[in-house]
């Protein structure tokens, strides 16, 4: 289920899984499971940088001098 507002989905997990999260987090930063889960999932799927021309001619200037590239 896709909630517009938030941006969000809902992911259905097992109850007793759920429930190791939550022991699992007690007493950490972590405010609920879904904090930990998503800090978890963005772990995992990072998302990729996204460079302007000019930081991608400025790097690729940095692997010339550097020799890597031609």
């Amino acid at each position: 289920m896709v909630d517009g507002e938030s941006g969000k989905v809902t992911i259905r997990v097992p109850k007793d899984l759920y429930e190791k999260i939550e022991e699992k987090i007690s007493g950490t930063s972590f405010s609920s499971v879904e904090e930990y889960v998503v800090s978890k999932l963005e772990s995992e799927f990072p998302t990729e940088p996204v460079y302007t021309k000019e930081e991608e001619e400025l790097i690729r200037e940095r692997l010339r001098k550097l020799g890597y590239i031609e």
